[in-house]
């Protein structure tokens, strides 16, 4: 989808697998991998533009390798891009990773996409004997290669942490001239000045809160971009965040705390920070029209996103429904409300805003 039509907006998923709250049951790694495709398939049909999936190695997660689920999605689906939301790009071989997502554009007929990001966990560092002492200068090596790779067939390079290049052959090349990459930013200033040095877009994850505090965030990764020389149509913002949509915003408040408060608790846990439960009330503060918490009508999903727009003019919005144990009709009646009555008038709305402002 060209720019002009508005901003982008799709889905994206980490396959996390809770149990229900209320059954108490935990569907399997491969059922849970079965509706996150049929959930990519719903949102193809239904003309969402993107779908990601996270990179987590953990078996409370069903998603170890992006490029292999995107692969089988390719396969189920004809227009909506694919990407990684995100891959662990300290603790993978850029080479081996460009040519994965390369395959997979052939695959897609030039769908493929990476968001690259420092993850929220750090199992991969033992797992592919990396040091997180290591963190930063892992991922600032590998953006930089990625990047030339992207850009050349063949490549001599010298790093730190990989084996050198030596004229080396990087095959296949995508079907798209350059793979789109973005790197995905948590609220660090130092990542969002390096993803506008870079030139990528910059994934921003905002699940919860002012959605305001952020546009500092927005402004240093502009004027990093800017004063090293990148156009200003290259940088790309992109929002991601928690969402949940129903009929009315206290249907979709009724019908999601449960999971959205089985998620906290368990997110929490994973982080081994002990901090109760989340109560009615500290759900309904989250979800107030002013935060960046997606629950609510397609209306109030809407003014959110439109809100944060003025913010950020941010070109792509990306939710994450499938949190908490939420069985997979509540998702699928979710999606198909943000794709018939959300994206249509955000479409229009920032459309109409990019056509008077002259961005495309």
């Amino acid at each position: 989808m060209h720019e002009s039509e508005g901003i982008e907006i799709g889905l994206y998923t980490l396959g996390d697998i809770v149990a229900d709250p209320f059954t108490g049951k935990t569907i399997s790694a491969g059922q849970r991998i079965k509706e996150i495709m049929a959930a990519a398939q719903l949102a193809d049909e239904a003309g969402l533009d993107i779908f990601g999936v996270g990179e987590h190695h953990r078996l409370d997660y069903a998603i170890s390798s992006p490029p292999v689920v995107l692969a089988s999605i390719a396969q189920m689906t004809e227009r909506i891009k694919l990407t990684s939301a995100t891959t662990v790009l300290s603790t993978i071989d850029p080479v081996r990773l460009f040519e994965d997502f390369a395959t997979l554009d052939l695959l897609s007929d030039g769908r493929a996409e990476i968001i690259a990001g420092r993850g929220a966990f750090v199992e991969s560092f033992p797992l592919f004997g990396y040091d997180t002492n290591d963190y930063d200068a892992l991922f600032t090596e590998n953006l930089d290669l990625l990047l030339k790779l992207n850009e050349n067939e063949r490549m001599t390079w010298n790093g730190h942490f990989r084996p050198s290049l030596r004229n080396a052959e990087i095959a296949p090349r995508p079907l798209q001239k350059e793979l789109p990459v973005w790197v995905g930013v948590g609220g660090t200033p130092s990542s969002a000045a390096r993803a506008g040095k870079s030139g990528v877009g910059m994934a921003l994850a905002i699940l919860g809160g002012d959605p305001a505090r952020f546009k500092p965030l927005v402004d240093v990764y502009h004027q990093a971009g800017l004063e090293a020389g990148h156009d200003e149509d290259d940088l790309k913002v992109g929002v991601t965040g928690h969402a949940y949509i129903a009929e009315t915003t206290q249907q979709a408040k009724d019908e999601f705390y449960p999971y959205y408060s089985n998620y906290w608790s368990y997110v929490n846990g994973q982080r081994g920070m002990v901090s109760g439960k989340l109560t009615r009330t500290d759900f309904e503060e989250l979800t107030a029209p002013e935060t960046a918490l997606f629950v609510g009508s397609p209306q109030q999903i809407v003014e959110k996103i439109l809100r944060q727009y003025e913010l950020f003019g941010h070109r792509r919005f990306m939710a994450q429904m499938d949190i908490g144990g939420l069985p997979f009709e509540k998702v699928a009646k979710s999606i198909e409300l943000l794709a018939t009555e959300v994206a249509p008038i955000v479409r229009k709305a920032t459309r109409k805003d990019q056509a008077s402002t002259g961005i495309h």
